[in-house]
């Protein structure tokens, strides 16, 4: 069974640097792809997408929002999936979650198999 927690969440002002972990457990090659989404409130059922990796390659995608300002990492020794977040805006509050899967298109959140409980993050302006 694939367990993902998430952890390093908090508040923090804008322009400041966060870097989530999401601890992994259980994952086997046949869920290759390694993501963050995201989700506030106001923003409907849907998670936005942040970033993804391959497990294996280590290709990267990231949304126009976050590129260049995050980067997505995975340790293997350490089975541990990183979302170092840099010049944070105050629109970069929301809910992160890690999520793991093989999805066709690494984007779209409902193609994932396995999520984490997600983590705060809140930016103060």
């Amino acid at each position: 069974q694939v367990q993902l927690v998430e952890s390093g969440g908090g508040l923090v002002q804008a322009g400041e640097s966060l870097r989530l972990s999401c601890a992994v457990s259980g994952h086997t090659a046949s869920d290759y792809i390694m993501a963050w989404f995201r989700q506030t409130p106001g923003q409907g059922p849907e998670r936005e997408f942040v970033a993804a990796i391959v497990w294996f390659g280590g290709d990267t995608h990231y949304s126009d929002s976050v590129k260049g300002r995050f980067t997505i990492s995975y340790d293997n020794a350490k089975n541990t999936l990183y979302l170092q977040m840099n010049s944070l805006k105050p629109e970069d509050t929301a809910v992160y979650y890690c999520a793991t899967g093989s999805p066709p298109n690494v984007r779209f959140p409902r193609a994932y198999n396995y999520w984490g409980q997600g983590t705060q993050v809140t930016v103060s302006s």
